[in-house]
Parts: C-alpha cells; sequence; structure tokens
C-alpha cells in the first residue's frame, strides 16, 4: 500500500516527484523518499512523515537530475524510520517497492553469505542486492529478468541504475503499476491519480510485464522477455473532485458530495423518459443464474452484505457473502452458472483481484463495481459496472460506499426485471424512487449536519461504543462502527439488535454509548424492544430514525432524524450520521481526519 512515482526527463524532475507524491500519500505517510542519478551517481534522500518533511529537506538540500524515483510508504516489514524508508539503494542500483517479497528471508540469508551488508528491516533492500549481484554477471534485461525469476510475492517496482544514467525501469506482479506519456519525458505511477497533473496518456502494465522508460521512448516486456505493444488510454478530467475548495478536509467534501454521486450514478444508469435501467452485455443470461456471490473487503464487504438484502427479496436467486481475503483459500465448488461480483473502491484491493484472477481461472463469470474503470480489476472482469462517484481521496470510504450500495441495488432490481420476478407497476416505482434518493440524501445530510458535534462528545472518555441494527441497518451498523475505529481510533462494534442477549449485553454499563439504527421498516418494534434493554442497563442511547412518535424517545439521549423513505432506501440515509458522527468524534480528538494512522487507500498487500 506504497505510492511509487519515476520520471525520465529531459529537465529537473524534482519538483514534479514531490507533487506526485502528495497525491500519492493516501497510500501511504509514515515515510517518502526520493533518488535521482546526478553525474551518473545515485542520489538519496528520505525522512520519516509526510512528503512534507521531504519537501523542506530537499529546499534546504536540493537534488537534481533529469531522472528519478519517488516513494511514499506503508509499513509492512521493519518499522517506520529513515533507515526503513525508501528508495533502498546500493552503489549500483536504487529500488522503490510497492508489495511484499514472501521469500525475502532466504533471499537476504543468500546475500549476506556473499558479503551484502543490510541497513534495513525491510524486505525491499533484497532487491537492491539481488540486482546488484546480476549486474555483476548479466547484462541489464537478463539482470532484471532473474531478480524477477528469484521474487516470491507481490511488487510494483521502480528502480534507476548507475550504469544506465538514462532510463527507469518499471515492473509489477501482483500490484499495480502505470505508465504516462509526455512532451520530452515519460512517467512511472502506482495509479493515473498520480500522474493525473502531467498527463492524461496512460498505459497500465499486466501482471509480469517490465517497462524501460526514457525522455522520448518507453519499451515494454511481457514475462517471457518479448518486446509488445501496449494500449494507451486517455483519462477524464476530474479536477472538481481533487481540490478540497472551501472544506476543511476531504472527507468533509465528500460526504457532502454524496447526492451528487447518487445523482450521477442514477442519471447514468436510469432512463427517466422510458422508466427503465440500462444494464447491457450481461456475462450470463440473468434468467440462468443459479446463485450470485458478492465478494468485497471491508467497506465494500459491509456493501456486500446490503445487497444480501435487496437480492433476496426482489429476486429468488440464492446470495452468497465472501471475504475476499477467505475467499481463495477456501474450497470453493465453482460453477459457470453462477456469477461473482466484486466490490472494490480503487479496483486495485490485493485480497479482492487475487479472489477475482482465482474465478477466472475456473472460467466462471465475473463482474466487478468499482470507482476506477482503469483499473486491474475493472480490466480482468467479464462485466464492469462503474460507481460514478468520481476519485474519493480522504482514507476512511463515504460516497463509494454508497455508490457502491447505489450500484448494488440498480443490478437487484434489473436482474429481477429482466427474470420477471417483479411486477411493471413495482419495477417503475423502484425506478421513482432511485430518483428521489439524491434530494434525501441532500436532506438527511441538512438534517444531521448540526446535530453530530454535540453528540460526538459523548464518545471521547467511552471505552468503547455499540452500533446496532436489524435487517437493511444490520450492515450499516457494522460500517458506522469501522467508521468510528478508522477516525478516532476508539473500539466500537456493530450488532444485529436481535443478537444482544446472546452475548453483547454483557458489555452494557453506564454511560456506555450505543447508537440504535431504527428505520420505520418491519423491524421497527423488534428494534425498538431491544433499544429497551438497553436503556435498562444504563446505556446512553443514540436513536437514529425517520419516525416521528415522540414516545419511543423516552430516556433516549439523542434523536438524530433522517429523512422519510421506504425500507430499500434506508440504509443510503442511515449511513450519512454515522459518517458525520465519526468525523466529529475524530475532529474532536484532534486526529488526522483524511489519514487515518496505519490506514492506506488503495490495500495493494495481503
Amino acid at each position: 500500500m506504497c505510492g511509487i512515482i519515476g520520471i525520465a526527463s529531459s529537465k529537473l524532475v524534482a519538483q514534479n516527484i514531490i507533487h506526485s507524491l502528495k497525491k500519492l500519500e493516501y497510500r501511504g505517510y509514515d515515510s517518502a523518499g526520493i533518488a535521482t542519478i546526478v553525474d551518473n551517481e545515485i542520489h538519496e534522500k528520505k525522512c520519516t512523515g509526510r512528503v512534507d518533511n521531504l519537501e523542506k529537506l530537499l529546499f534546504k538540500n536540493p537534488s537534481k537530475g533529469s531522472l528519478g524515483i519517488g516513494h511514499v510508504r506503508w509499513a509492512t516489514h521493519g518499522i517506520p524510520s529513515q533507515l526503513n524508508a525508501h528508495p533502498h539503494s546500493s552503489d549500483e542500483v536504487s529500488v522503490v517497492h510497492n508489495g511484499i517479497i514472501e521469500n525475502s528471508t532466504l533471499l537476504k540469508k543468500n546475500l549476506e553469505e556473499k558479503g551484502y551488508k543490510f541497513k534495513s528491516q525491510t524486505d525491499t533492500e533484497v532487491i537492491t542486492f539481488l540486482l546488484t549481484d546480476f549486474l555483476k554477471s548479466y547484462d541489464l534485461v537478463d539482470a532484471i529478468n532473474k531478480t524477477l525469476k528469484a521474487l516470491n510475492g507481490s511488487f510494483a517496482l521502480g528502480i534507476l541504475f548507475k550504469k544506465y544514467s538514462n532510463i527507469v525501469v518499471g515492473a509489477r506482479r501482483g500490484s499495480p503499476l502505470a505508465v504516462g506519456y509526455g512532451p520530452e519525458e515519460n512517467y512511472l505511477g502506482s495509479d493515473s491519480y498520480a500522474l493525473k497533473s502531467m498527463t492524461n496518456k496512460i498505459t497500465y502494465l499486466d501482471d509480469g510485464d517490465v517497462c524501460i522508460l526514457t525522455n522520448n521512448k518507453i519499451e515494454f516486456y511481457n514475462s517471457e522477455n518479448k518486446k509488445i505493444n501496449k494500449k494507451i488510454l486517455t483519462l477524464s478530467e476530474d479536477k472538481q473532485f481533487t481540490d478540497k475548495g472551501d472544506y476543511k478536509d476531504f472527507m468533509s467534501k465528500e460526504i457532502n458530495e454524496q447526492n451528487i454521486t447518487a445523482k450521477t450514478c442514477v442519471k447514468e444508469y436510469v432512463d427517466q423518459l422510458r422508466k427503465d435501467i440500462n444494464l447491457y452485455n450481461f456475462p450470463i443470461n440473468p434468467k440462468d443464474i443459479e446463485k450470485i456471490v458478492l465478494i468485497g473487503c471491508g467497506t465494500a464487504y459491509h456493501s456486500c452484505i446490503t445487497a444480501k438484502y435487496w437480492f433476496e427479496e426482489l429476486t429468488n436467486i440464492p446470495i452468497e457473502i465472501d471475504i475476499a481475503s477467505e475467499f481463495r483459500y477456501r474450497k470453493i465448488n465453482f460453477n459457470n452458472k453462477n456469477l461473482y461480483v466484486f466490490v472494490s473502491q480503487s479496483g486495485e484491493t490485493a485480497d479482492t483481484y487475487a479472489a477475482l484472477d482465482l474465478c477466472k481461472k475456473n472460467n466462471v463469470k465475473t463482474c466487478s463495481i468499482i470507482n476506477v474503470v482503469e483499473s486491474s480489476i475493472a480490466r480482468s472482469s467479464d462485466f464492469v459496472l462503474p460507481i460514478h462517484a468520481g476519485p474519493e481521496i480522504g482514507v476512511a470510504s463515504t460516497k463509494a460506499f454508497i455508490g457502491q450500495m447505489l450500484v448494488l441495488f440498480i443490478l437487484a432490481i434489473k436482474i429481477s426485471e429482466i427474470r420477471k420476478e417483479i411486477n411493471k407497476t413495482d419495477y417503475e416505482n423502484k425506478i421513482d424512487d432511485l430518483q428521489k434518493l439524491p434530494d434525501l440524501i441532500k436532506d438527511t445530510i441538512n438534517y444531521c449536519q448540526d446535530n453530530t458535534p454535540i453528540i460526538a462528545k459523548d464518545f471521547i472518555k467511552a471505552k468503547g461504543s455499540m452500533f446496532l441494527g436489524r435487517g437493511l441497518s444490520f450492515p450499516i451498523a457494522l460500517e458506522g462502527a469501522l467508521k468510528l475505529k478508522e477516525l478516532s481510533y476508539l473500539h466500537a462494534e456493530g450488532y444485529p439488535a436481535g443478537e444482544m442477549k446472546h452475548g453483547p449485553l454483557a458489555l452494557i454499563e453506564e454511560g456506555l454509548p450505543v447508537v440504535i439504527l431504527a428505520p420505520k421498516d418491519r423491524y421497527f418494534e423488534k428494534t425498538i424492544s431491544n433499544m429497551q434493554e438497553v436503556i435498562a442497563r444504563g446505556g446512553k442511547v443514540i436513536l437514529i430514525t425517520d419516525e416521528d412518535n415522540k414516545i419511543i424517545s423516552e430516556n433516549v439521549r439523542f434523536t438524530l432524524k433522517i429523512a422519510k423513505t421506504n425500507e430499500y432506501l434506508s440504509p443510503f440515509l442511515m449511513t450519512i450520521p454515522l459518517q458525520l458522527l465519526a468525523y466529529h468524534v475524530a475532529a474532536l480528538k484532534n486526529c488526522d481526519i483524511d489519514k487515518p494512522r496505519n490506514l492506506a487507500k488503495s490495500v495493494t498487500v495481503e
């Protein structure tokens, strides 16, 4: 989950590397570094902390050179420190790396026996010395190939060579890497977002690919070392999403953009005149689907749990949900009449991509619901459904979660219609509801914006908190607890409200904050009964509901109202006060809202 940038140019590159690293900080921010070639020598500078620290270092002692690589780190091997920061350099080679080398311990032992002295605790330094060693006996291309074949695990690499002082080399296996094209300079980056300020012409490396960049030429080689051509993509402009504008941070901006996300998504998929959903080219005839398997991690997994309820209500298709990191290690009975749906914000989530790759190897039909249409998961899927949220910069997902749920809901409605499991009137009513959703989201943001800062104060000194819901509110309770953990570093757990008597009720004590999600749905009365059990044991209840009945609010510390809607749309509205609550608790604790500790946006390692 680190960020890589490389530039081969005819002019000085340090400033552009720093600018790109700032854009890559959502991938890691415990240390940063840069290496350039100056007078046929490798010059390396690195530091702990943010890219701002590296920028200050360069201000005092500038890095010259028209060839360079840079890195922001999310620690996997070794504590955050200057020694463990990338690049890792020998006299001959400098390397930046995203991923994990699984056989690094054995490789390190072999290299130490040859006399190499390791300075860091990282697995990356192994790559540096392997290349250095192979270059003693082989030319550049053979040395690179032998190094890559020796590595087990996942990696994206950016490499500089003292001897070959006009090139930057990139290589990929398992972790994403993009190449950008510019006038008199070419680029290497972990993703297109880091390169967009310099170019909109992008090529993505596939597993096993190697690229060699000079300032005016790019060559690609596949895993068999055969020279290949790669397709060049033109990226769309999305500057309005990558600027905070008048907002204090990206997360508050992205929370407030959720009505726009919903509006854009609905507009892309819904034909208002014909009252129909535009989904074509299914990889499998929906009438023939025997089972749908929904797969994701973290927030994306919560969207899958939510979708299970929708699919089961609207269709007769059996639904299975799976955590991506578990899926590939279980014994799976693959069936070519099943549809395997993969949900990911970045489209680069390592566990999700690995599960997709397993499905592809077993020749089953796949669909991806993603936010980045150029991503690895999108490119490998039979069918792609973008969520149209625009770039999400805050590490804790908000608008992407809304977008994922919305596309899953749209997919459930359309499959139900094709299979004739929903009548025409109900189908058109669901489409009408979709068109009303953006305004309902906006109303709910407005309702909750002013009240949540007051409620947030109750969480500051609490030793934990609970989030309870039933039915469609249960996965939203899970997501609310996750948001609070991610942003404020406070312990929180989400539970089905009906499970309280089976263990979790033992945790309730005087003053414990308990968030109850109780929309006026079929579970409403039972959820309120569970709430009373919490109140009777001294829990401090925050009730989130669309019900006006004042009686249910007796002995409730706070009630947050959401806009009135039907049961199917309640997850979208229930999500918003939980996002705002987590945000304001974190703000009161002076936490870094956009970059929570130990987390990164694009999870590209297992």
